[in-house]
């Protein structure tokens, strides 16, 4: 039914006079998100599903790739180093731990591990969150001691004990910072801005019957106009009667010298798919993850799914999981002795199946190569 709002206009005192009513607004100044790592946080990670769904493709891709030991060039089947990674605290296994550590990296720029030791020797990992970790540098810059806050709560790491220190920082690289890294977040913080300030118009636009807004213009008699009681009835009557999607498309019948003049620019002229899907190529490259994985149209860089997926191990996870690997060695290997170092099982990932098949077969077919010398050749020692 349609809803009149001659009503409006029965004979008044008049107090206030208008020779038209209109409603109008212009542009301002963009407004953005926060950029420190909890606004990151909340703005990217936890609103934004491209960001959101990038990191957990690093993460766990990250988290499933099984890490070898080695003691030089001796692989190490069994070590205490290899049963901690396998079970660091009773809440995670190593596949959570990887996950949790890139996570950090990832959304934040840094990742702190704590290593819990009985007797000198440590038992258990855990990751601790970086919005609550602060650096504490010493007299020569560099940072001598760690202070974890939680609530009123505050615990001090001092990184000079021994064997190894009881906390291992990573960092992404940072140009302008000599103790905190560098999220990719960052770097793409306008184009989430961005890509959630669409979302959110186009949620605004459907609370709005998937109208633009615009303006409601009276022209009365010469002289009269509308009361302060008449526009605020107006308001409310409109507020009540045509916002939301459960009155989309009803009818407004408009009487006693109303007529309606949209004024804002409609979501095709502004053109907002475009700069949607834009700003998520911009999220997606900051991560290092190819478009085409997270399903943003547009984007033909890669020929395939298969190569697009091997350029995200090859460009992504497995430099940042060797990163990793290897500062997990350097810091709890002095506890042990030996030259420990810890590397990703190339053999275990799926997506470089075919670069394994292409190397073997070279390998076999190459006649002038020992037998040792193939068995190198495809990361393997020497046959017993």
């Amino acid at each position: 039914m349609a809803f009149g709002l001659s009503r409006l206009f029965r004979p008044r005192v008049e107090r206030k006079s208008f020779n038209g009513l209109v409603a109008f607004s212009g542009g301002g100044a963009a407004r953005w998100s926060g950029r420190d790592p909890s606004s990151l946080a909340r703005e990217g990670y936890e609103r934004n599903p491209v960001c959101h769904r990038a990191v957990r493709m690093v993460a766990e891709a990250a988290g499933g790739v099984p890490l070898l030991l080695f003691d030089g060039a001796r692989e190490l089947d069994e070590h205490p180093l290899k049963r901690l990674l396998a079970r660091p605290n009773p809440r995670q296994g190593r596949a959570g731990l990887i996950e949790a550590v890139v996570s950090h990296l990832l959304i934040s720029g840094d990742a702190y591990l704590e290593a819990v030791a009985v007797e000198g020797e440590p038992r258990e990992l855990h990751a601790l969150r970086p919005d609550r970790m602060r650096v504490l540098a010493g007299p020569d810059g560099w940072p001598e001691a760690y202070e974890y806050r939680v609530g009123a709560e505050v615990s001090r790491f001092d990184q000079r004990a021994e064997p190894a220190p009881p906390i291992l920082h990573l960092t992404l690289f940072h140009p302008l910072d000599d103790h905190y890294g560098l999220s990719p977040m960052a770097p793409a913080a306008a184009a989430l801005d961005l890509h959630n300030a669409a979302t959110a118009w186009n949620k605004a636009l459907l609370d709005n019957a998937a109208r633009p807004s615009g303006a409601l213009v009276y022209s009365g008699p010469e002289g009269t106009g509308l009361s302060d009681d008449q526009v605020e009835r107006l308001k409310e009557e409109l507020e009540a009667q045509f916002s939301g999607a459960a009155n989309a498309g009803r009818p407004l019948l408009l009487d006693g010298g109303l007529d309606w003049k949209p004024l804002s620019l409609s979501p095709q002229e502004m053109d907002f798919l475009a700069a949607k899907n834009g700003a998520a190529r911009e999220i997606a490259l900051a991560f290092g993850v190819p478009p085409m994985l997270l399903g943003i149209p547009g984007d033909a860089t890669y020929a395939n799914y298969q190569e697009a997926n091997r350029a995200l191990w090859r460009q992504t996870v497995l430099p940042l999981l060797g990163r990793v690997a290897q500062s997990l060695a350097h810091w709890l290997g002095p506890v042990w002795g030996g030259d420990l170092r810890l590397e990703p099982d190339l053999d275990a990932v799926e997506a470089l199946a075919p670069e394994r098949e292409a190397l073997w077969r070279r390998v076999t077919e190459a006649d002038f190569l020992t037998d040792d010398e193939k068995r190198a050749a495809v990361g393997y020692g020497a046959a017993g």
